[in-house]
């Protein structure tokens, strides 16, 4: 059994984690699951033993079933967050993921049939860069920040929900 890199003290709640930033024609990829009310990018817990690349091609093919490649390594963001509802209704949460920027495949659509680390059946869904703005997504620096994501790496802090963008690195 593989362990993700997270744990739970008290109320308090740390994960590692990787994210894949997939872009095709004019929109970006990211997953619904049935108990929460946002999108959130592909993507998941780092097992213990397994490199950051490693994780983001094996949650990719989880939740897409296709093998994307890496084009490169776009942000490193510190996120520290508290949810009012849902799987971590309760917790002081700190978490550490990696992004990626994935190639694209030039597709439309994506069936996929995960579940989440919760249990909760996710849906994939290709959300239009034009009206981004209408959804509830995490993480939410993506849009405001795409021309820096595609060309380099960027280190954003998130807290309360409001992103500082520390340095293009």
């Amino acid at each position: 059994m593989n362990y993700d890199c997270c744990f739970t003290k008290d109320n308090n709640w740390f994960r590692y984690r990787v994210g894949a930033i997939i872009l095709e024609n004019d929109c970006v990829l990211f997953v619904k699951n049935t108990t929460d009310d946002f999108y959130y990018s592909v993507g998941g817990g780092v097992h213990i033993g397994e490199t950051a690349a490693e994780a983001i091609v094996r949650e990719v093919l989880e939740e897409t079933g296709l093998n994307y490649e890496i084009d490169h390594l776009c942000v490193i963001h510190e996120n520290f967050f508290s949810q009012k509802e849902g799987n971590l209704k309760g917790l002081s949460c700190h978490e550490i993921s990696l992004y990626y920027l994935m190639k694209s495949k030039n597709i439309k659509q994506i069936n996929s049939d995960s579940y989440n680390s919760f249990g909760d059946k996710e849906s994939i869904h290709f959300l239009p860069l034009s009206n981004l703005d209408d959804y509830t997504v995490y993480p939410s620096f993506i849009k405001a920040n795409l021309d820096k994501i595609k060309k380099g790496l960027l280190h954003i802090v998130t807290k309360n929900n409001l992103d500082e963008v520390i340095s293009p690195l």
